[in-house]
């Protein structure tokens, strides 16, 4: 039998097993993801391990599944053959045997419906009364030095916590109030625990801070977290209060009504707190930063010093400058008006008016008589003894005022009169 050449093309890949398997695998992980799958138990064989290995099947078909020892905690009930459950995982490929299988994360039983619906029931209700409001949520403290924890003592999450905030932050103080967190009457205790922590005390100082925590579990073993009891005591607490139930997937009633959510414990304890090697980190930056900055401001300080002090000294020397001419001025103006100097030209001048004193007396003396003799021949003829002569008269009262006119005399005043010869006193009538 002769095949068709165009069956086989030239450029085909051939695969190995391996690479096949591999890229199956790959597609089933990309395409699936994470899946919920409903189904009865088969074939359950818990491996010294500590793995449990089952067929999860139906009518129809089946698939295998696989919980690895530390995927969740053990369920309270033990797996057996013909348990109908609800299981969470992600689909992949048992490249050894060619498998395709669930790794479960989640498992629960199939009945988890009513307890779903009472959930759902539930959070409508406190949801209508306003406490999911994300108004009324209190901010989380970046820096707490105090907090509470609500959880078992005995607890996976509690350690997982507690290792990841003593390396995170080592000042941190950390109080524990212990607590059942699954069984009958655990909701009570959480709600105590939490309003314990918020109320004053003489035993311990006040906290910044209150983390409800647990581990992860079915929707059962997480429904103490669902009681209106523990929503409440959140609700009322005047602390912050961070709600870390769980895994990533699981969502109560504690973590709606919280004011922060954490997907894990782990999760919470960075949340809550500040790396101490991050904050380290930041320090050391802000430092460098403040630093380039305050050698930035000191250079820029000595510069501007050295430009100050350049202009001082530009402005000091033109002062000096100023100054100098200033008293150069006032020394040539002193010199100018001496004592010495003004002595020597009075006294030239004294020396000259002394050589013309002594040069013309005479004719100085005769041109004096000449203007005196001019002046007296004026006085003769224009004197009031020339005007007496020609027959006029003075008459004065008896202050010696001159009399000028009528209006000057008054009854029976005493009056004298000048005539050329003497005077005489006459009275008005």
């Amino acid at each position: 039998m002769k095949l068709p050449t165009d069956l086989f093309p030239q450029t085909a890949k051939v695969f190995t097993v391996g690479e096949l398997t591999r890229q199956i695998r790959g597609a089933l992980e990309t395409k699936f993801g994470a899946v919920w799958v409903q189904g009865e138990i088969s074939n359950y064989k818990l491996h010294p391990s500590g793995h449990q290995y089952f067929t999860l099947k139906d009518q129809r078909a089946q698939i295998a599944c696989v919980i690895w020892r530390d995927a969740f905690a053990p369920p309270r009930q033990a797996l057996v053959d013909g348990t109908q459950v609800q299981a969470y995982g992600t689909v992949t490929v048992f490249e050894a045997r060619g498998q395709y299988q669930l790794n479960v994360q989640i498992l629960q039983p199939r009945g988890v419906g009513l307890l779903q619906a009472k959930f759902e029931a539930l959070k409508r209700k406190l949801e209508a009364e306003g406490l999911f409001a994300p108004e009324r949520k209190r901010p989380v403290p970046k820096f707490p030095r105090r907090i509470g924890v609500v959880t078992s003592s005995t607890g996976a999450a509690i350690r997982d916590m507690l290792n990841v905030l003593h390396r995170r932050a080592p000042w941190l103080q950390i109080l524990i109030n212990p607590v059942r967190v699954q069984g009958t009457g655990a909701a009570q205790e959480i709600a105590v625990a939490i309003r314990e922590l918020t109320l004053p005390n003489e035993v311990f100082a006040p906290v910044d801070l209150i983390v409800v925590t647990r581990g992860g579990g079915s929707i059962e073993d997480l429904w103490e977290f669902n009681e209106e009891i523990v929503a409440r005591a959140i609700f009322n607490s005047t602390v912050p209060i961070v709600s870390a139930v769980g895994h990533e997937i699981d969502f109560t009633i504690c973590d709606f009504v919280a004011d922060l959510r954490a997907p894990t414990p782990s999760a919470a304890a960075e949340l809550v707190v500040p790396d101490i090697i991050d904050l380290q980190r930041r320090i050391d930056g802000c430092t460098r930063s403040l630093s380039r900055q305050l050698l930035s401001r000191v250079r820029d300080a000595q510069q501007r010093l050295d430009h100050a002090s350049e202009t001082l000294q530009r402005g000091l020397a033109h002062k000096i400058d100023s100054y100098k001419r200033g008293l150069l001025h006032v020394t040539r103006a002193l010199q100018a008006r001496s004592p010495a100097r003004e002595l020597i030209m009075r006294r030239n001048r004294f020396a000259d008016l002394q050589r013309r004193l002594v040069a013309c007396p005479g004719r100085l003396l005769e041109t004096a008589r000449h203007r005196f003799q001019h002046m007296e021949g004026i006085l003769r003829v224009l004197g009031p003894d020339a005007t007496l002569r020609r027959g006029y008269s003075i008459t004065t009262n008896e202050r010696g005022k001159i009399i000028r006119t009528i209006a000057a005399v008054r009854p029976k005043m005493e009056i004298r009169t000048r005539v050329t010869d003497g005077e005489f006193s006459s009275r008005t009538l």
